[in-house]
């Protein structure tokens, strides 16, 4: 029998095209059925309930194997270093060029979700807050999903101890990848049962909250696309030109557009690496650097996921009345769009992690979880195509530290 062969764009897509529909049908029967819709919830509360069950495994196992296989880059020394401050400055600068504009326009002003478990907002003295955050004081604690960023240090320092062992820790390192893609396949399985379970949930949402819901989801929208691509044409344009000057921006846009179709058209930064190879050799970026920095900047490098993440936390904020202004809020807003588009999105499942991180750090209840789903899922198109380009100005910026203002004539 032959094997029936879908076409390229719903091999990408199809999935989440699948849950965007989910998601409408599940928005249709809230409105017709309004309170009534709440007969669902439960539906929807078994899929939270297998995703938040298997994340503890999966964030430490999918962390600490990752790190564990990760001693042949000592030797990339330098280009290493300077990539990764160019990987956080422009996460940074993203994140705060989203949360600039997230103040001046909330995504869900007007809109508040009464959901059961409180919103609880301690004011903490800084010390307290970095130590509760990334430490806690019993293993057992651990095993959280509350506790989100003690898990990803605990996973990486246990990643780190495995490739320092050396050959005695190699069984180790086998186990921990072993149990990764272990994971990996469960969260495969679970996510089969995604389109019913948030079919389910928005149903409940919209039935008993109200569609002012899909109103903001619209709101958020109309603020992330217009960012995106003002990003993506004046910030890169900005950066090409620290880079190589005229010249430096003039290669770059005559370059740039096949991997940022390929983005576009895969949905994959991965899947954007050869495009993006040919034109940094186009550009001129010696070899030795982009062949070692737009490999890796297609998994931790995300500049519109720092941009994604902003926009779920502004979201978030405003649907449980929780104030994004100010500097503590805002310093912590920085933090997580950092560290979920420069570090977690290295890591196999990592935008959900992102997303769990925001919950457990703002202390949103588990039901807020399908809400900024969602959003990854409309705004992840331009977001890769953001993500795969910066991993190409980047190697430009590199190759100048490294190599000096001429380095494009070379």
């Amino acid at each position: 029998m032959k094997k029936i062969s879908l076409p390229p764009f719903l091999q990408s897509y199809g999935f989440s095209l699948l849950l965007i529909i989910s998601i409408i049908i599940g928005a249709l029967l809230g409105i017709v059925f309004k309170k009534d819709a709440a007969l669902l919830k439960p539906l929807g509360d078994i899929f939270l309930n297998l995703l938040f069950t298997v994340i503890v495994p999966l964030v430490f196992f999918s962390i600490a194997s990752t790190v564990a296989s990760m001693t042949n880059l000592r030797r990339l020394g330098k280009i290493l270093a300077v990539m990764f401050l160019i990987f956080v400055g422009t996460g940074l600068i993203a994140s705060a060029i989203m949360i600039a504009a997230a103040v001046l326009y909330p995504p869900a002003a007007g809109v508040s979700i009464p959901l059961p478990t409180a919103v609880d907002v301690q004011h903490l003295k800084a010390s307290e807050q970095i130590v509760r955050a990334f430490t806690v004081p019993d293993f057992a604690q651990l095993l959280s999903k509350n506790n989100m960023l003690a898990l990803i240090v605990f996973s990486m320092l246990t990643g780190l101890a495995t490739s320092a062992a050396g050959e005695k820790g190699k069984p180790f390192a086998v186990f921990l990848a072993s149990a990764n893609e272990v994971m990996l396949k469960l969260i495969s399985f679970i996510m089969y049962y995604a389109p019913v379970g948030l079919c389910a949930y928005f149903a409940y949402l919209v039935g008993v909250v109200g569609p002012e819901l899909l109103g903001s989801y619209a709101r958020a929208m109309l603020l992330y696309y217009p960012i995106a691509l003002a990003y993506f044409v004046f910030a890169f344009t900005v950066y090409a030109f620290l880079a190589g000057r005229a010249s430096g921006v003039k290669k770059f846009w005559r370059n740039i557009i096949p991997p940022s179709v390929m983005a576009l058209a895969t949905g994959s930064s991965m899947a954007t690496i050869p495009a993006n190879l040919q034109a940094a050799d186009n550009i001129g970026v010696p070899r030795d650097i982009s062949e070692v920095i737009i490999p890796i900047g297609a998994t931790i490098h995300m500049e519109g996921s720092c941009l994604a993440a902003v926009l779920k936390i502004a979201f978030l904020c405003g649907i449980f009345q929780v104030p994004f202004t100010g500097l503590e809020p805002i310093l912590t807003a920085l933090g997580i769009a950092l560290l979920t588009g420069v570090v977690v999105s290295g890591i196999p499942g990592g935008g959900t992690i992102g997303e769990l991180l925001i919950l457990s750090l703002y202390g949103f209840p588990p039901e807020a979880f399908p809400l900024i789903t969602v959003i990854g899922t409309m705004v992840d198109t331009p977001a890769t195509m953001i993500n795969a380009v910066g991993d190409n100005v980047a190697s430009m910026m590199v190759a100048r530290v490294l190599g000096g203002k001429k380095w494009i004539e070379g």
